[in-house]
């Protein structure tokens, strides 16, 4: 029987919701998300920015839609995008029938800024319903309901969860469902207290973000706080690490999180020391050398390269291939048991040629994907 990946937290239970070619919540694995920073209106740009997200693994892509220009734009990019797309709507509540007419998978609404969007509850949840669209209520600690920041004073986890919640009963009211939710704050600490009060007031799907969470390394370590505490009590469904850096580095960021978590398969994985005093051999040169000679594996695969003999066989044991260095010669490890001492100059082609055999025994297929509907 496959072993079944340890996590910390069985996820939480929430409805499942079609959008397009897969599901979002339920038993559906995670998904990860981003979103265009090409005009939309740039059609062919667009185009080229999701195939590049698709190839790194993002499985939903958002695109705004400002302007009537890019409601305009959206049923050829529909057609055309490889993965589920969603209009990302401010403002114009027309653009979202627009958007549902245009075939797109989902729609994001953002009751705080949609004028009198309450009023438009009820015809929003027949076109969607009746074309089979997914909604997603996109509350913003930027653009929180006037009313709700004069009672809270500012945008609070309890204000942030009072508007979704509102938001949420107002579509089921109408008998509509398909729908999931997000509470955004640059703050992962009101997000996280967001997130965790929504998740005991509804089964709906949650998609997880830190708003604004700034340039790479600063939102990469928000996201990975926030997105951390709360996929590990089982509370998320689809992510969103938002990252003032390419698109592209968000999807990376987000998959990383997932597996890190045991959320999805790992692939490449390197384990190695963080050096000290006792290491005998350049560990953070070797570590990079060897991530770099084996990033084209698809398969997952933990590789261990350790600077000496005190941690070394033992991180070796757990790996599927690992170096224990030192004396200007590695001894390399198979799943525990030395097959070969090489000099210091061949560790690195040497885990390389091993890592590529191992890679090619292993059955292809391997990693998880998100729940695809036939």
């Amino acid at each position: 029987m496959p072993k079944v990946p340890e996590v910390i937290t069985p996820r939480r239970k929430t409805r499942k919701v079609k959008l397009g070619s897969l599901y979002v919540g339920g038993d559906a694995p995670i998904t990860v998300q981003s979103m265009t920073t090409t005009p939309t209106t740039d059609i062919n740009a667009t185009l080229q920015q999701i195939a590049e997200l698709t190839a790194a693994g993002c499985d939903i892509v958002r695109v705004a839609v400002p302007s009537r220009d890019d409601a305009e734009a959206l049923p050829i990019i529909a057609k055309k995008s490889p993965i589920p797309v969603i209009a990302d709507i401010h403002f114009q509540p027309n653009y979202v029938f627009q958007a549902i007419d245009a075939g797109c998978a989902g729609v994001r609404v953002n009751p705080g800024n949609i004028r009198k969007f309450d009023d438009r509850v009820g015809e929003i949840a027949k076109a969607a319903s009746d074309a089979g669209v997914a909604l997603r209520i996109g509350v913003n600690a930027g653009s929180l309901e006037p009313s709700l920041l004069q009672k809270y004073g500012r945008p609070t986890a309890e204000a942030l969860v009072e508007s979704a919640v509102w938001e949420a009963s107002l579509f089921e009211e109408h008998g509509f469902h398909d729908f999931g939710i997000s509470v955004k704050h640059n703050d992962p600490v009101v997000m996280v207290n967001a997130y965790r009060m929504l998740s005991e007031r509804g089964d709906w799907p949650l998609h997880l973000g830190v708003t604004e969470a700034g340039p790479a390394f600063q939102g990469t370590i928000k996201s990975a706080v926030a997105f951390g505490s709360l996929l590990g009590d089982g509370i998320g469904d689809t992510i969103r690490v938002s990252l003032s850096a390419p698109p592209v580095e968000e999807v990376k960021v987000g998959l990383a999180i997932l597996r890190s978590l045991n959320l999805r398969e790992r692939k490449l994985e390197i384990v190695s020391c963080p050096s000290c005093g006792r290491a005998q051999v350049d560990v953070y040169t070797l570590a990079n050398s060897v991530e770099e000679g084996l990033k084209h594996l698809t398969v997952p695969i933990r590789v261990a390269v350790m600077g000496c003999i005190v941690n070394g066989p033992g991180e070796a044991r757990e790996a599927d291939l690992g170096v224990a260095s030192g004396n200007g010669k590695g001894q390399i490890f198979i799943k525990g048991e030395v097959i070969k001492t090489v000099p210091e100059s061949e560790i690195v082609p040497t885990l390389i040629a091993e890592a590529e055999r191992i890679a090619a025994e292993m059955p292809p297929g391997s990693e998880g994907s998100p729940e695809i509907i036939a």
